[in-house]
């Protein structure tokens, strides 16, 4: 009845305030209709005063009393008739109205605006008739299907059902829930005020059931991979079968995670927006350090104390980005688009459980349970896992809030070996579609597995920290701007003459760049095999069935990499890689033929920051001509360039706008990273210091997938990336400083 009767008092209003505003003349000349006459005057919509033409024809004297009188039913049906053609007469229908009636025009006006309002009312107390009958048939229905899932039985042996099977009322009943959700979050509070209280439990969602939300891009949303945010370079699919065990919080757990997620937001914010003590500038002043006794003191609360033989890695980095707060925000909150993004550094996430996807239409108050695999981009590194719970907030001041923090103390694994203290970003709004973002990064780790190659470059925390996420997420920025540029600017070049064929192409080059990612790292996804070297430089090699897949060619896959140390800055060593004129010093398979650019798309202020489409022009005129798709891209955390031969048919189909999902790829291609010793990293413009460089090939050595591998395609393999490196070490040695 609440409803109804705010209805019926804003019907009041209405009328009100239509007497007010619908003349020019002082309040105490504007005649109205007594609170007590509403009723009867709604019934018929008759009641007027007499009298009340003009100001001229009034009383001035305010306490005379006004009489009313009832307009006669000819008058009445002669205006019923009227409203019914047009309930809103100008100024001229109502003097012709009144003048037929024998009414003066205010009368009319009146009349009409009586009218409105009755109708208006009418119709709103029919609607609320129908919302409370749907609603109760709503509440019916719902009690009927608790009941009938609260006495389900398995037909087989009489016990209760188990989760995994589905009834179909159960179904019906998670299709009305899902129906009803944004229902529940209009009227829940952001989880702040959660903390104490029982929380909305939705049912569990892995990533795989969770579509993501595209950008709007105009490339497809990312092209991501759906399910587990990330492609799979080897393992077919296996990269969500390790994950997916870890279930999500039970119902005692989870007004522990709310309170955790609120204290890790003012500890993210402190962290970010604190100077010294908490943060010291080091002797060089290139970077900040925490200061480990004084974030003790600031902040007690938190996830207890650092574990024995784990080391701390905190740190702290601003940049401005080429994109608005808001995309940001559903980029960190989607699973899929977040491992799309950061790729290079994420190699596989699932959201286990959503806690509250936020109010009001955004992510304000979302809260998610997830788990996470970051990377390296080397087999000598191990992943980082983590089990975390993810929390965003609005702040006052229109700055947007993103936290993870760990739930390892839920569920203790002593094989754990990383914990993630409150981590995240601020975002701020800025003008013209920018942002300025802060990124706090701040684990504690287990880092002996770690090889000696790259220990320096870890402990740096250039390998896991703040300024690489900041660098990723600012190259990804340009990269998608690049992407939704609707004119093709004059550096590009070749053989694109369209709008549709450039983005065909973008979203396959991520594709491969994203298989490539999450293929060439120590993922627990995957299984190397050490073939016997020389230390370091041993390769490591695994296969890999395909079958039925569009994206790749049907066979048995052979992948090989390996990781080694150059003396030779990462900016020189991916300029020489990338350069299609210096390709034939490595690129074996190229087997010495001229290589040409077709197509180049510019993809940030990086000149090498790009997608190239190459062609190898063969030495040998009786062999085919090869196409390559490149994509290269680098910051000042390190750098990839990352190839596939494509065939010359499927590419013109990408190049005139078709899909490139059914483009086959079997990615390759190189990872350059700072050695660690230098304190900028090392991989800035002239930078100084030695490199780390990955090589990833893979080769289709059979093209039946129930082929047996035989030994000599393996030797082949490992031959043909022990040459490349060969060749990689001798071209750069003569640029290497003396």
């Amino acid at each position: 009845m609440d409803m109804f009767q705010a209805n019926m008092m804003e019907g009041g209003q209405l009328h009100h305030h239509g007497l007010e505003m619908g003349q020019n003349t002082p309040e105490s000349d504007v005649p109205r209709i007594r609170e007590d006459e509403f009723d009867s005057a709604t019934k018929s919509g008759s009641e007027n005063q007499e009298g009340g033409a003009s100001g001229e024809d009034q009383d001035p004297r305010p306490n005379k009393k006004k009489r009313y009188h009832r307009h006669t039913q000819h008058q009445i049906q002669e205006m019923e008739a009227f409203f019914k053609e047009c309930p809103h007469p100008d100024d001229k229908q109502r003097k012709e109205l009144s003048r037929e009636l024998g009414l003066e025009p205010l009368q009319v006006k009146f009349w009409f605006q009586n009218k409105r309002t009755q109708m208006k009312t009418q119709h709103e107390r029919h609607e609320n008739t129908q919302l409370r009958t749907e609603n109760e048939k709503l509440r019916a229905d719902n009690m009927r299907y608790r009941e009938a899932l609260s006495n389900a039985s398995c037909p087989n042996c009489g016990g209760p059902t188990a989760i995994g099977e589905m009834s179909f009322d159960e179904h019906h009943l998670r299709l009305e829930n899902a129906r009803l959700r944004e229902e529940i979050d209009r009227i829940s509070a952001i989880a702040a005020k959660y903390v104490g209280k029982p929380v909305v439990n939705y049912p569990l969602l892995s990533s795989s059931s969770v579509p993501a939300r595209p950008l709007e891009l105009g490339i497809g949303g990312f092209g991501g991979q759906a399910g587990m945010g990330g492609g799979d370079m080897y393992g077919g699919g296996g990269a969500g079968d390790l994950l997916r065990p870890i279930s999500g919080p039970t119902e005692a757990d989870k007004p522990m995670i709310i309170e955790l997620a609120v204290a890790a937001m003012e500890e993210l914010i402190g962290m970010a927006q604190m100077g010294e003590p908490l943060w010291l500038t080091t002797l060089d002043g290139a970077t900040t350090v925490l200061n480990e006794d004084e974030y003790v003191r600031s902040f007690p609360r938190g996830i207890g104390p650092k574990p024995n033989g784990f080391k701390c890695e905190a740190s702290r980095e601003t940049a401005v980005v080429i994109m608005n707060h808001v995309n940001l925000v559903e980029i960190l909150m989607d699973v899929n688009q977040w491992s799309t993004v950061f790729s290079g550094i994420v190699s596989r996430a699932v959201t286990l459980e959503v806690l509250s996807t936020g109010v009001a239409g955004n992510y304000n108050g979302a809260l998610q349970v997830m788990t996470a695999e970051l990377q390296v981009p080397s087999p000598l590194v191990p992943t980082r896992e983590s089990y975390f719970v993810r929390y965003c907030k609005q702040h006052a001041d229109g700055t947007w809030a993103v936290v993870d923090v760990s739930l390892d103390n839920l569920r203790p694994s002593p094989s754990a070996r990383c914990r993630r203290r409150p981590s995240g970003c601020l975002i701020q709004e800025m003008p013209n579609g920018y942002s300025k973002v802060i990124w706090v990064e701040h684990v504690e780790v287990d880092d002996r597995g770690v090889h000696s190659l790259y220990k320096q470059l870890v402990s740096s925390g250039h390998a896991f920290g703040a300024k690489r996420w900041i660098a990723t997420l600012d190259r990804q920025c340009e990269r998608l701007a690049s992407a939704m540029a609707t004119n093709i600017p004059t550096v590009d070049v070749g053989v694109i003459t369209n709008q549709e064929g450039r983005k065909s192409m973008l979203k396959l080059a991520e594709r491969m760049v994203i298989s490539f990612c999450a293929g060439v790292s120590a993922s627990t996804a995957h299984t190397w095999t050490t073939l016997s070297g020389t230390g370091a430089d041993d390769v490591r090699v695994m296969t890999r069935k395909s079958v039925d897949d569009p994206g790749r060619p049907p066979g048995i896959v052979l992948s090989a990499a390996t990781s080694f140390w150059l003396p030779v800055p990462p900016k020189r060593v991916f300029e020489f890689l990338r350069d299609e004129n210096s390709r034939s010093e490595w690129d074996i398979l190229s087997n010495g033929g001229v290589v040409q650019e077709m197509a180049h798309i510019a993809n940030g202020r990086d000149t090498g920051n790009c997608v190239s489409l190459l062609r190898v022009n063969s030495a040998n005129s009786s062999q085919s001509n090869m196409l390559i798709l490149q994509e290269s891209c680098t910051d000042s955390t390190g750098s990839f360039v990352i190839y596939a031969p494509v065939d010359i048919v499927a590419m013109n189909v990408v190049l005139n706008g078709g899909d490139p999902d059914y483009v086959a790829l079997l990615p390759s291609g190189f990872a350059i990273l700072p050695d660690g010793t230098t304190p900028d990293g090392g991989s800035e413009a002239g930078g100084h210091g030695g490199s780390l460089l990955t090589v990833a090939f893979q080769i289709l050595v059979d093209s039946v997938p129930t082929a047996k591998l035989s030994l000599g395609s393996v030797a082949t393999v490992n031959n043909l990336i022990a040459c490349t490196v060969e060749r990689i070490k001798a071209s750069l040695s003569g640029e290497a400083p003396s």
